[in-house]
């Protein structure tokens, strides 16, 4: 055993004196080398915390941590680094402008030689050579198979997440903890990330990955623990994985993180044979059904660093899912903002169909628009920056539910608020979004992040809006919300709303979407039609660079 975690408590100071967070309740953990230990459990379940404690980042209130059989206190990063602990955080934590060489380098007092690695930067000390000789020495071990002059900003997510790890390596690393690596990969990206944590695993290092998706956790884990409500309420050993099918193994997993709560979360597993698969695509409408939007050769313009849209059209029926798939950053947020109105296009059109019919009235050209006005006509933007262009966390629930309808009837009158219209609606829409919050007075950016999203949607799915773009909705968030988003997106467009889904989880726009097409370089690069054959595999294919 590398690592033993006894006991481990950690509160946090509430909002108001007295109303403490638990977030790690006596928790305790046996880390192995050699093996890969999956930790689950919902958003708020301990396991950001715990990785925290692990990390030197936070200090328990009581417990102790043992490696090696010999107590010890991790009091800094540092620290943890020092006893051979290695981070790999969700987000890259690496330079882009740097090569993949200079960024595995820096911090690394043990190679140095005074250099400088772009003119204007500080000069840094670096040793080529002997890195260049650790990098193939771990190249056994992880196999990333990367150029290390290569520039960061060039590489994929999938790419710089096997850098990622290697950096966590560099210095001796016993133990590497991973947090969501695979949240925002593709599926050929996530493959070779895995097959790296298998070989890593090989080489004698204890894996700790923090996952949400089950599959990966029952095909790479050797050991799994689940958490609820900062408590350990789950464990499966190696013998009893082993002995499991991938099914039974996914069920304990879920009956552990839901207890008795599992029948309330849609979209997991119902052992009814009858029950339908919840990953089946979606049914293809008997009709045609009416155009609600069209894009026509939308382009944009960026500042340095952005990836601008070139030329994207597509149309988007009402009662359908159309997806976006692509690498994070190929033009996402660029197409996103200029249909809500928030970017004014350099080139291009964009129609809105308010109805349809013999006697439909002419599309009205919204290109110039701005966000109020589409709005009013129905156009909705579900922002992927849920935390800071969101919400306006120092607001109250009910004033961030109503931000869209500030000094509009009925909720002001004659330039007053209407506290009595304001709370009634508010309280509705925590009702029908199952919103949990203290009251709806409490401060949104004391919510959580699920809970913040559900705020979002219930903004932005109120008064019958048309169309709504929803950027990454589920991205960070727990299994339970992001079913509950999920469904929340398919109930919008099975009654006949217009739905544009900008995800980089393909399971969820494979689940969601009629159509996903692709984005590459702010392009539109092919689109494939989802008739439940290979998708997946086909959108990858594309995003990866083969002919549409």
């Amino acid at each position: 055993m590398v690592i033993r975690l006894s006991g481990i408590t950690k509160r946090f100071p509430g909002a108001v004196p007295g109303d403490d967070v638990l977030a790690n309740d006596a928790v305790s953990l046996a880390i192995e080398s050699g093996e890969v230990h999956c930790l689950l459990g919902e958003n708020g379940a301990g396991k950001s915390t715990l990785i925290a404690v692990l990390s030197g980042l936070q200090q328990p209130d009581a417990g102790e941590i043992e490696i090696d059989g010999a107590r010890v206190v991790l009091s800094s990063p540092a620290a943890a680094i020092g006893f051979g602990i290695g981070v790999v955080q969700q987000h890259s934590t690496l330079i882009p402008a740097f090569t993949v060489l200079e960024n595995l380098m820096l911090g690394d007092r043990g190679r140095a030689t005074s250099v400088r690695t772009r003119p204007g930067l500080p000069r840094i000390r670096m040793d080529r050579r002997a890195a260049r000789r650790r990098l193939a020495e771990l190249e056994a071990s992880v196999g990333t198979g990367i150029d290390p002059d290569r520039r960061v900003a060039d590489l994929g997510l999938g790419e710089r997440q096997r850098v990622e790890i290697v950096k966590a390596m560099w210095s001796g690393a016993r133990v590497l903890v991973l947090d969501e690596p695979t949240s925002m990969l593709v599926p050929q990206a996530v493959d070779a990330l895995l097959r790296s944590i298998e070989r890593v695993r090989a080489a004698g290092v204890a894996v700790v990955l923090v996952t949400h998706k089950l599959r990966e956790a029952v095909a790479v884990g050797d050991r799994v623990t689940v958490l609820r409500g900062g408590r350990v309420v789950g464990r499966i050993a190696p013998h009893e994985l082993r002995a499991m099918s991938a099914g039974r193994a996914e069920e304990a997993i879920l009956d552990a993180m839901f207890g008795a709560d599992r029948l309330e979360v849609p979209g997991t597993p119902d052992p009814s044979p009858s029950s339908p698969s919840p990953s089946s695509p979606p049914s293809p409408p008997l009709s045609a059904p009416p155009l609600v939007l069209s894009v026509e050769s939308l382009s944009t313009t960026a500042d340095a660093g952005e990836t601008p849209v070139s030329g994207i059209g597509f149309d988007l029926a009402s009662g359908e899912v159309l997806g976006v798939a692509g690498m994070d950053g190929e033009g996402q947020r660029h197409l996103a903002e200029a249909i809500a109105g928030q970017r004014r296009p350099a080139a291009g059109r964009i129609l809105l169909r308010r109805d349809a019919g013999p006697q439909a009235e002419a599309p009205i050209d919204i290109t110039r628009l701005g966000v109020r006005a589409r709005r009013s006509l129905g156009v909705r933007y579900v922002t992927d920056d849920r935390l800071h262009e969101g919400i306006v966390g120092s607001m109250s629930v009910a004033l961030n539910l109503l931000l869209g309808r500030i000094r509009e009837a009925p909720f002001w009158r004659r330039g007053r608020m209407d506290r009595r219209a304001v709370d009634a609606e508010a309280d509705r829409r925590i009702a029908a979004f199952d919103i949990r919050t203290p009251s709806r007075s409490a401060r949104a950016g004391s919510l959580s992040g699920g809970n913040v999203q559900k705020i979002l949607l219930a903004r932005e799915l109120a008064e019958d809006p048309r169309v709504v773009v929803f950027h990454k909705p589920t991205a960070g968030l727990d299994l339970r919300t992001v079913e509950h988003v999920r469904a929340e997106v398919r109930a919008f467009a099975s009654a006949g709303g217009a739905a544009l889904l900008i995800s980089t989880d393909l399971d969820e726009l494979v689940r969601l979407s009629d159509r996903i097409i692709v984005l590459s370089g702010g392009s539109a690069v092919g689109e494939v039609v989802n008739d439940g054959r290979r998708v997946a595999e086909r959108v990858g294919a594309l995003m990866a660079g083969a002919a549409g």
